[in-house]
């Protein structure tokens, strides 16, 4: 998994696998489903991330 900010387009994306994206939907305004050709979701973007996550270049990681 890979996670990426970019703070100067306030984007946040969130990559689940390196297979290639096929298909995308926008669920909701400025939440964008990445989809593989098996139809998995392979990746999450957040549009204005910063209006919508509280400090989205902070990155807290937990296996449980």
């Amino acid at each position: 998994m890979k996670v990426k900010y970019d703070k100067e387009n306030d984007i946040l994306y969130i990559r689940f696998s390196d297979a290639p994206v096929s298909e995308s939907d926008e669920e909701k305004k400025g939440l964008i489903l990445d989809y593989d050709a098996d139809g998995n979701i392979a990746g999450i973007e957040v549009i204005n991330a910063s209006k919508r996550i509280i400090q989205p270049s902070k990155l807290e990681y937990e296996v449980a």
